[in-house]
């Protein structure tokens, strides 16, 4: 019944951004010479690099999910041997990535500002930080999500049915926001 829940609250999530793309696209409809200047300001190579490693969570988040589905909490060799790992390291992973992810925007940003692009400013600086920083609530929403799973871990005395399902809850959200994000890229980044 949580995994339904789940996809029914993401259902209106997609809504959401999908009313972010269309206020996007039909601002840059009507302000092509704006669009074309500052997207020029991108860095796309580093925004790219950012990316990559929001798609590999997506990765190491599944592989957590199917440690929880086998019932492995932890690992059950040493750190470095990946292919013993359990929940909590490949959602600590994940965490981490996510959490690269969030500063590799906070970066880009305040180079952007630097060079003068802000909400106030113009139409272009609204609807990026707006699409950009929607998303980047929810990735942060995510990472909040699996600290509240591996303090579960951490804290039951042991591994549960319930446990499983909200990392399997969890991944459902994490994969939804890093597949937003491969939209909100190509929109942003690669669409000139």
């Amino acid at each position: 019944m949580v995994a339904v829940g789940t996809i029914i609250w993401l259902s209106s999530e997609l809504m959401f951004f999908a009313a972010l793309f269309a206020s996007y696209f039909t601002i840059r409809a009507v302000s092509e010479d704006m669009w074309a200047t500052n997207t020029d300001l991108l860095n796309v190579p580093f925004a790219l690099a950012n990316t990559t490693i929001l798609v590999l969570s997506s990765l190491t988040c599944q592989l957590g999910v199917f440690a929880a589905e086998r019932g492995q909490v932890s690992r059950t060799g040493g750190l470095l041997q990946i292919n013993k790992w359990g929940l909590r390291e490949w959602f600590i992973l994940t965490y981490v990535m996510g959490a690269v992810f969030i500063g590799g925007q906070a970066l880009e940003y305040t180079e952007l500002i630097h060079h003068g692009v802000t909400i106030p400013n113009d139409a272009y600086g609204t609807m990026f930080y707006l699409t950009t920083g929607f998303h980047g609530i929810h990735v942060t929403g995510g990472l909040f999500a699996f600290l509240f799973v591996l303090g579960r871990t951490y804290l039951a005395r042991r591994f549960t049915h319930e446990q499983a399902v909200s990392a399997i809850v969890v991944s459902y959200y994490w994969h939804f926001v890093d597949v937003v994000w491969i939209g909100l890229f190509a929109t942003i980044y690669i669409v000139k």
